[in-house]
């Protein structure tokens, strides 16, 4: 099964507030996401690749943190870019 070696780049917990506020990029652009997704190094929150501006990729390839974690509703897994595994209960 592939690992995660980016486990120690995660430093921030999700703030339990940030799905209320969304993704800050779309709202300035008066576009709506599909899901959102929080970075794990720094907290950012951007929509997900469903959605028509992908700005958690887009975060990830400006920063290279590599984590992030959805904020979806009863979901709990989050996504390492650079390894490409999902990883479960993070």
């Amino acid at each position: 099964m592939p690992r995660c070696s980016h486990l120690a780049a995660k430093r921030t917990a999700v703030a339990a507030d940030a799905y209320a506020r969304g993704c800050a990029q779309c709202l300035a652009l008066g576009d709506r996401w599909v899901h959102l997704r929080t970075c794990r190094t720094c907290g950012h929150v951007g929509c997900c690749d469903s959605s028509k501006n992908r700005h958690a990729t887009k975060h990830f390839h400006e920063t290279l943190h590599p984590i992030v974690t959805s904020l979806e509703p009863g979901e709990s897994w989050s996504w390492c870019y650079v390894d490409e595994v999902t990883i479960e209960g993070l």
